[in-house]
C-alpha cells in the first residue's frame, strides 16, 4: 500500500472513531444531558430503563427526581447502591440533571400478564385514594406517578415501605406504609404488574 493510501485509509478509520465518539462527547445541548453520565450506566442516557428492578426516569416530573437524589444522599432513604450516585448528582447539579430526565420521553410499560394487570386492577382501590385510579399520582400532594415503572422496582418498594425499610421513621409514609402491612405478599406482584401496565 502506498502512503497516500495508507493516510486515506488511516484519515476514514479517524473520521469513523469521531463520528462514533461524537455522540457521547458533545450530546445535546442540553445542560443536564453531560451531568447525567452518573446514572447512565444502571438507568440509560435517556433514562428509559428496560430492567425489571431499575426505575425508569425518563418523564419522571423534575420534582420527584431531585426529592428521591436529595433523599438518598442524606441516608433518609437508605440504598447503598445509589447513595454515592445520588451524592455525585446534587454536586453536578441536581436541578438540571432531573430537568434533563423529565423532558425525555416516556418509554412503552414493559409486556405483563394480563390475568396479573387485571387483578392487580381490582386490588390497587385502596392506592387509588392517593395515586388516583391509574396510578398517575398528585403532585400538589407530592405524591408520585407510578404508571409505566418497570414491576420488580415497585414490588421491591411496596416491600420496602411494608418493612418500613424506605424512608424509614418519615411521617408523610405513614398512611401508605400501613397500607402496605394490609396487603399479604402475593398481591404485590399483582399490583406492581397493574401500575407498571398503565400509561
Amino acid at each position: 500500500m502506498t502512503n497516500r493510501g495508507r493516510t486515506l485509509v488511516g484519515l476514514a478509520g479517524l473520521a469513523l472513531i469521531l463520528a462514533i465518539a461524537a455522540p457521547a462527547s458533545t450530546g445535546p445541548k442540553d445542560p443536564g444531558y453531560a451531568k447525567a453520565f452518573s446514572c447512565s450506566a444502571c438507568h440509560g442516557w435517556d433514562g428509559a430503563s428496560r430492567a425489571d428492578t431499575v426505575p425508569v426516569l425518563a418523564g419522571m416530573p423534575a420534582w420527584y427526581l431531585k426529592k428521591a437524589i436529595q433523599d438518598y444522599a442524606s441516608g433518609k432513604r437508605p440504598a447503598a447502591e445509589m447513595e454515592p450516585y445520588a451524592k455525585m448528582v446534587l454536586e453536578l447539579g441536581v436541578d438540571d440533571v432531573a430537568n434533563y430526565f423529565a423532558r425525555q420521553p416516556k418509554p412503552a410499560p414493559l409486556a405483563a400478564d394480563p390475568a396479573a394487570v387485571e387483578r392487580g386492577r381490582v386490588a390497587a382501590a385502596p392506592c387509588a385514594v392517593c395515586h388516583g385510579t391509574t396510578g398517575k399520582g398528585d403532585p400538589a400532594k407530592g405524591v408520585p406517578d407510578l404508571t409505566g415503572q418497570p414491576a420488580g422496582y415497585l414490588r421491591n418498594q411496596m416491600l420496602l415501605f411494608k418493612a418500613d425499610k424506605r424512608s424509614p421513621g418519615e411521617p408523610t409514609l405513614s398512611a401508605v406504609k400501613a397500607l402496605m402491612k394490609t396487603i399479604p405478599d402475593a398481591q404485590y406482584a399483582d399490583l406492581a404488574a397493574y401500575f407498571a401496565s398503565q400509561r
